[in-house]
């Protein structure tokens, strides 16, 4: 399976409202719930109404497009980390998952991923 770095250092927060978020970034994720609205974008673009805010993200996405069929391609990733005491912050989308690590334990994460047979791109 192949596994591409992307070159945004991101930040997840927590916003007050979108009108301060930049629509046009290459990179965001919006969550809403009843209790919060999170986005993850880039350090270059955290909006002023953040109400809470951690960097130092880096990504990775799983390349292709994953069928919904598909079962235990996340839960591996995450097991491997997890066995090395690494924690991650996973976004899935219509197409694939997108998986976030503190950039200090980024270099051990893909090396550990390469190491159990994943293709970096």
């Amino acid at each position: 399976m192949q596994i591409k770095i992307l070159d945004t250092v991101f930040a997840i927060c927590k916003v007050h409202d979108l009108s301060k978020v930049n629509l046009r970034d290459e990179f965001y994720f919006l969550g809403k719930t009843d209790e919060e609205l999170s986005l993850v974008c880039g350090i270059d673009s955290i909006p002023e109404n953040v109400t809470a805010c951690d960097k130092g993200w880096r990504a990775f996405r799983i390349q292709g497009e994953l069928d919904f069929s598909l079962v235990g391609i996340l839960s591996r990733i995450a097991s491997l980390l997890a066995e090395n005491n690494i924690s991650i912050f996973v976004i899935s989308t219509y197409n694939t998952d997108y998986i976030l690590i503190k950039t200090a334990h980024f270099e051990d994460a893909v090396n550990i991923l390469k190491h159990n047979g994943y293709i970096i791109v």
